[in-house]
């Protein structure tokens, strides 16, 4: 008959599992801890657009999504100074091409613009569309200042909202913050966006062009797939859904 195993056997087997444990667990850390900070970025951008528009009522309205020109998403935008409002953040922005379809992932920062109290000092989600071909042209670019460069204003809220905000469209940009829930309008007059660089090298391999990555001339890396999905996805339905319905509602009055 063969005999149990001893204590010792016991302490030794219980021992060995918790290790292979505690490794496997540190290998995903480590899987995670290896990619690169512009595929989280791409992952976050996606969440922040699927959250978003997950809410028909305080959602980005269907004339402004069906009628972009580019989209870009800037996750956790954080403030770097005190008193002045100084921020800064990192995401990507795509365009749509000649052919209709959306651009390959293009890494971009954003610099600057005081915003006053309504962000709190707390890191929030930033969303620029561009509503036309000038400031497609700007975006493209690949260093601009809204307000400056390119006019901007705080876009309007509700899946609905859109014959009462008919001036806000001639904004060559339209710009939104999410902050502890809350999706609204926001000035950024005076942010700088640019291409982030390094971003780029890591994404692609070798720098790409700002210009020729947002005209379709770049194949999306694996990493950007979700994203552009996200963004055909969403203007796709907005399209569709204006056609069914005629815009109507109220603007969602932006904080500031």
């Amino acid at each position: 008959m063969r005999k149990s195993n001893s204590p010792l056997q016991r302490y030794l087997l219980v021992l060995a599992t918790s290790v292979l444990v505690c490794a496997s667990m540190a290998w995903s850390a480590d899987d995670d801890k290896d990619r690169s900070d512009i595929d989280k970025r791409l992952d976050a951008s996606t969440k922040v657009l699927d959250e978003i528009m997950a809410t028909p009522d305080k959602a980005i309205p269907d004339k402004v999504m069906s009628d972009a020109k580019c989209v870009a998403v800037i996750p956790s935008m954080v403030k770097i100074a005190v008193g002045i409002g100084g921020s800064h953040g990192k995401g990507v922005a795509t365009c749509r091409t000649e052919s209709g379809m959306w651009s390959a992932p293009a890494p971009i920062s954003m610099t600057g613009g005081s915003w006053g109290l309504q962000l709190g000092g707390q890191a929030v989600d930033v969303v620029l569309i561009v509503t036309n071909e000038n400031g497609m042209q700007h975006l493209i670019s690949s260093h601009f200042k809204l307000g400056a460069e390119a006019s901007a204003a705080a876009g309007p809220v509700g899946r609905d909202a859109g014959a009462d905000t008919d001036w806000k469209m001639r904004a060559e940009v339209l710009t939104y913050s999410r902050a502890r829930g809350i999706f609204a309008g926001i000035d950024l007059n005076g942010a700088a966006v640019a291409q982030d660089k390094d971003e780029t090298r890591i994404l692609y391999g070798s720098f790409v062009p700002f210009g020729d990555i947002l005209a379709g001339k770049v194949h999306p890396a694996g990493a950007g797939r979700p994203f552009l999905a996200a963004v055909r996805r969403y203007s796709t339905q907005a399209k569709e859904h204006s056609q069914l319905k005629p815009s109507a509602g109220k603007t969602i009055t932006a904080s500031r």
